[in-house]
C-alpha cells in the first residue's frame, strides 16, 4: 500500500486521550470513510502508568481493568472514613493492558494509520503536521501536547500532584483485597499536603505510592524514603518483593488549556486541560470529552464546543486556591469532603454531574474561613 500523506484527522499523542478518541471514532459508522493518523514517537509497548477511576455499569472497557473494589477509606491524623462506593465500583487499569487493546483494535479497521515519529511543527491555518520525516496534512488536528506556554505561566494556580508509587508483592497475606486506601494522612512530609495511597490487587500484591500537593517537587529518593517508611510502619510488613515502579507529576492547574483551541485544532488529554484540576483524575473525564467531541463532528460543530462547564471551572479554582495559600489544609479539605457526604454526591461531583442542591451540600461541608478567602479571591 502506498504511503498516505492526507488524512480527514490527525491525532498526535497515542496516550489515554488519544487512543479513547480514535476508539471511539473507530465504533462510529460515521467515521468508517475516514482516514486517522495516529502519531507518536513510541510504539507504546511498556506499562508507564496505572489509571484508577470510579463508574458505574455498564462499562465501556469490560474486561479491561485489572481489579476493582467495592470498598475504599480514607484514614486521616483523626479518624478512618469507610467509604461504600455502591452504585459505583473503583477500578484500576494497567496502561499497557489498554495500550495493546487498543492498538488491536484499531488495527481491525483499514483506514487507521499508525505512525511512529516525533512531531516537529504544526500549522492550524492550513491544518498540516510536520514530524521528523514527512509533512502530513489534514482537515483537523487533535493534539495531545502540552502548550509550552504552560512552563512560563505565572499568573495561573499550578499545584503539582507528583508521586512515585511501587508494586509489592509479599510471601505472607499482607493487604485487605476488597478496600482501596484513596488517602492516608498520617505520614506526612512537614506542613504540606501529602497522602500515601494503596491499591491492593491481592492479599499479596498492591501498589504503595506516595503523593504530594504542592507548588514544588522533590528528588525520587525522598519519595522512596517514604514508601519505605509506610511500608514498615503502617503496613507492618518487613520482606517483600519490588516488581515494577510509576512515577508522575500530573498538572493541577487553573491553566486555559482550551484557549489553544481552534476551528482546526483541538487540544486533548493533558494537554487540553482534560485532567480535573482539584483530583489529577482523568480516565472517565476523558471518556466524557471524547463523546462530545464525536457528537460536535457529528453536528458539524466546531470539536471542542462546548468541552467545559464553567461553575466546575470556578470550583476547582477555590480548592486549588485553598492549596496554594494554605498547602497544610489540604488533610482537613478532604476529610471534610468524604466525611460529610456520601459516596454518591461526591463522585457526581467530582464528575461534573451533580445538581444545584449537591453542590451547595459540598460547599457547605467545606464552610471554614480558609474557604470563604479562597472563594473570594476566586471571585
Amino acid at each position: 500500500m502506498a504511503e498516505r500523506f492526507h488524512f480527514d484527522y490527525i491525532i498526535i499523542g497515542n496516550g489515554l486521550a488519544g487512543l479513547q478518541l480514535a476508539l471511539k471514532m473507530a465504533a462510529d459508522a460515521f467515521f468508517k470513510d475516514k482516514h486517522i493518523a495516529l502519531i507518536d514517537s513510541s510504539s507504546k509497548n511498556t506499562n508507564d502508568k496505572t489509571w484508577s477511576f470510579w463508574e458505574k455499569n455498564p462499562s465501556l472497557w469490560k474486561n479491561l481493568p485489572y481489579a476493582s473494589w467495592e470498598k475504599a477509606n480514607v484514614i486521616t491524623t483523626k479518624k478512618t472514613i469507610e467509604l461504600k462506593l455502591s452504585p459505583y465500583t473503583y477500578k484500576s487499569v494497567k496502561a499497557i493492558d489498554f495500550y495493546n487493546y487498543a492498538k488491536s483494535e484499531l488495527k481491525k479497521h483499514s483506514n487507521f494509520y499508525f505512525i511512529i515519529d516525533s512531531v516537529e511543527t504544526i500549522n492550524t491555518d492550513k491544518p498540516s503536521v510536520t514530524t521528523s520525516k514527512n509533512n502530513y496534512t489534514c482537515t483537523h488536528i487533535f493534539d495531545s501536547r502540552i502548550p509550552s506556554e504552560f512552563y512560563s505561566d505565572t499568573k495561573s494556580i499550578n499545584i503539582n500532584q507528583h508521586f512515585k508509587g511501587i508494586v509489592i508483592k509479599t510471601k505472607t497475606e499482607a493487604f485487605n483485597d476488597n478496600t482501596v486506601t484513596m488517602m492516608d494522612y498520617r505520614l506526612k512530609d512537614g506542613a504540606q499536603t501529602t497522602f500515601t495511597y494503596v491499591l491492593p490487587f491481592s492479599k499479596h500484591e498492591a501498589l504503595v505510592e506516595f503523593t504530594y500537593f504542592t507548588e514544588t517537587i522533590v528528588e525520587t529518593s525522598v519519595y522512596d524514603a517514604f514508601i519505605k517508611k509506610y511500608i514498615k510502619a503502617y503496613l507492618n510488613i518487613g520482606d517483600y518483593q519490588i516488581l515494577e515502579s510509576e512515577q508522575g507529576n500530573i498538572p493541577m492547574t487553573t491553566f486555559a488549556f482550551d484557549a489553544f483551541n481552534s476551528q482546526n485544532l483541538t487540544k486533548i488529554g493533558t494537554g487540553g486541560g482534560w485532567v480535573k484540576p482539584s483530583t489529577g483524575y482523568s480516565f472517565k473525564h476523558t471518556e466524557k470529552k471524547v463523546a462530545k467531541i464525536i457528537t460536535n463532528i457529528k453536528r458539524r460543530k466546531i470539536p471542542s464546543t462546548g468541552l467545559f462547564q464553567k461553575k466546575y471551572k470556578f470550583y476547582d479554582k477555590v480548592f486549588l486556591k485553598v492549596l496554594q495559600d494554605e498547602n497544610d489544609k489540604g488533610e482537613w479539605l478532604f476529610e471534610q469532603f468524604y466525611a460529610k457526604n456520601s459516596s454518591d454526591t461526591m463522585f457526581r461531583f467530582l464528575d461534573e454531574e451533580s445538581t444545584f442542591f449537591e453542590e451547595l451540600k459540598i460547599m457547605f461541608s467545606l464552610f471554614s474561613w480558609r474557604f470563604i478567602k479562597a472563594f473570594f479571591k476566586t471571585l
